[in-house]
């Protein structure tokens, strides 16, 4: 999920995709009907529980990644190809904006992918467009039930009483910290705050030496996933469970907005920082904090000499949460369904979610319980230490075209950080306004 080259790639991935990190795809992939005519069976050999044994198929695997990720599943689907004679998988990897944009589009023509993945709040979006086919037979012939992955991500997948998506991963956002810096102000590097008297403390001590400890950043990554994971942790929500209503503006968001505004407003953060400034600031030894995606693993760790460490988000609000994302496997509607293609592809699906614990090392946490549990993932150590928050971690309602909504609250988080705004009035406009657009998504995609 992460590149050496930097967090560049990864924010534009978030971008990219449907959601909480900006609304790029969700403005291509939600407009319009894209209704496919041909949907699939609903039961194709088996599942793909007693494997495949007919003719050699090719299948078009289409995907999003681009960054350090992508070596490690191409890595995967030669092992597989290596596997499965009679299947011949190629991957097709392009930028997630790219992909959310030309799925629907080849869907619709006939000639899209057997194979693709999605984020988890893209999902309900385009199954209620057809552009994605209902997984109930993969997950019942393969006897997957929730009791052998993470709740939150396997019931992200349902839509309408139907799965549409197999959980692969999530990424969860991290609390990284520059080892350095803490000493210089003399922090115990190998303690980092757990909770709001620990923090304000240690960023206290920063800022007596001269370091401004965390940086807010004022677009969507990292400061909006941040605020979010804030929001859950003051023990309120983004929206109701049906997507009828925006929370945001409560007493909850409120008090996440206005305690990321105070890191400006009590000198812990620079001001109008740019986009990715506040990650480049912990490289470079100029503040010790950042909470980041869990891809940020492999960034750092690609930095010689960086003394830094990671660790689950500290509790600031009294509840234990954190903003995540997920990569589902998905099956695109054909035009023309081919059976032997159908098998082949859930064999497929089947044989890389079994693999996650390779996938692991590219920056993820396997949403199998047995792969997470497992002896070969706790020695991932950095991974290990954000899937202890596999129970804490929060999506996004799946409900078709619910990132729409986002980029309101992205405005409140500008205007909040850069604009000094007060937090209640911009999160209130903000809400008024995606209310309108939940309202406008209600009518479009039939509730």
């Amino acid at each position: 999920m992460s590149t050496p080259s930097g967090p560049l790639t990864r924010r534009r991935m978030l971008t990219g995709a449907l959601g909480l990190g900006g609304a790029i795809a969700l403005g291509a992939c939600g407009s319009g009907s894209g209704s496919v005519p041909g949907q699939a069976p609903q039961t194709v050999g088996g599942g793909g529980a007693t494997g495949y044994s007919g003719p050699k198929v090719s299948l078009a695997f289409w995907n999003g990644f681009t960054g350090g990720d992508g070596p490690y599943m191409k890595k995967l689907v030669d092992q597989f190809n290596g596997e499965h004679p009679n299947i011949a998988v190629s991957m097709n990897t392009m930028q997630w904006a790219d992909y959310y944009t030309k799925l629907p589009a080849a869907v619709t023509a006939g000639k899209g992918p057997d194979i693709g993945i999605m984020h988890v709040d893209s999902v309900a979006t385009n199954a209620a467009r057809k552009v994605i086919q209902p997984l109930d037979d993969v997950a019942s012939a393969l006897k997957m039930t929730e009791s052998d992955f993470a709740p939150v991500p396997w019931k992200a997948g349902i839509y309408k009483g139907q799965r549409y998506a197999i959980p692969l991963d999530v990424h969860p956002l991290g609390f990284f910290y520059n080892k350095s810096v803490m000493e210089q102000a003399g922090l115990d590097p190998e303690k980092p705050p757990t909770n709001a008297d620990e923090y304000g403390a240690a960023l206290d001590a920063m800022k007596a030496k001269g370091v401004q400890g965390h940086w807010a950043s004022p677009f969507p990554f990292t400061g909006g996933l941040t605020v979010q994971a804030l929001i859950y942790q003051f023990g309120g929500s983004l929206f109701n469970d049906d997507g009828t209503q925006v929370l945001w503006a409560e007493e909850p968001g409120v008090k996440a907005m206005t305690w990321f505004q105070d890191l400006v407003k009590n000198g812990h953060s620079a001001a109008k920082i740019a986009q990715d400034a506040d990650l480049v600031a912990l490289e470079n030894g100029k503040t010790a904090f950042n909470w980041n995606g869990i891809w940020t693993i492999n960034t750092l760790g690609a930095k010689t000499g960086l003394e830094w460490g990671v660790a689950p988000l500290p509790n600031i609000g009294g509840t234990k949460a954190a903003w995540a994302g997920s990569h589902q496997f998905v099956l695109p509607t054909q035009r023309t369904p081919d059976e032997n293609k159908a098998v082949a592809s859930r064999v497929f699906l089947n044989w890389i979610s079994t693999k996650s614990l390779e996938w692991a090392k590219a920056g993820q946490v396997p949403v199998r319980n047995s792969v997470r549990e497992s002896a070969e993932f706790k020695e991932l150590t950095d991974q290990a230490a954000l899937a202890s928050q596999i129970d804490d971690l929060h999506f996004p309602p799946t409900v078709a075209g619910i990132g729409d909504a986002m980029p309101e609250f992205d405005k409140a988080l500008n205007l909040a950080i850069n604009g000094g705004q007060d937090p209640a009035k911009v999160l209130s406009d903000a809400a008024a306004r995606a209310t309108k657009i939940l309202e406008a998504n209600q009518k479009k995609y039939g509730g």
